[in-house]
């Protein structure tokens, strides 16, 4: 059988993980950050049991389309189950694995921290009147005018206005 074309692979091993209900299904094209493969597939698995037959399935149905599995790693313990198709490596992982290691943004393209700045022809003069003063550092702050205590009078006669209520 014919080996399928790459895109077509990846859409293989996605379709195989859609058939048993994979979680999160991230497809990563990694060919400028690596030579190792080409395409690289994450997916989170609810179950131990989910994680091994995603894992079986996706390796059953890459076979079928022509592609030869170099190997499977972590079929044992079931968390982090990996298929090696050559160009297209599919993880299969339990959620508290994947975000653990966090692949995504290991395998991801680095974003830049900030935006460049564009450079413009125009530039701005100010007027030869205008200057910028420094503040000064020996102003002292204005002072605060302290509330006057209440007196001891309009206590009373609030304590004198008010009803007492009897039996």
């Amino acid at each position: 059988m014919a080996v399928k074309s790459k895109q077509t692979l990846e859409k293989v091993a996605i379709a195989a993980l859609e058939d048993i209900k994979a979680q999160d299904i991230v497809a990563l094209d990694v060919r400028k950050l690596t030579t190792l493969y080409d395409t690289l597939v994450i997916a989170s698995a609810s179950s131990v049991r989910q994680t091994k037959a995603l894992a079986q399935h996706v390796r059953d149905k890459l076979k079928e389309a022509g592609a030869v599995i170099i190997g499977v790693e972590g079929e044992e313990s079931g968390e982090w189950t990996l298929v090696d198709a050559g160009d297209i490596v599919v993880h299969v992982m339990q959620p508290a694995i994947r975000a653990y290691y966090n692949l995504e943004e290991l395998w991801s393209p680095p974003v830049p921290l900030r935006m460049p700045v564009k450079k413009t022809a125009t530039t701005v003069k100010m007027p030869a009147k205008m200057s910028v003063k420094a503040p000064l550092k020996d102003k002292v702050a204005p002072k605060t005018v302290a509330k006057k205590p209440v007196a001891k009078k309009t206590v009373k006669k609030a304590a004198k206005t008010r009803k007492t209520v009897g039996n």
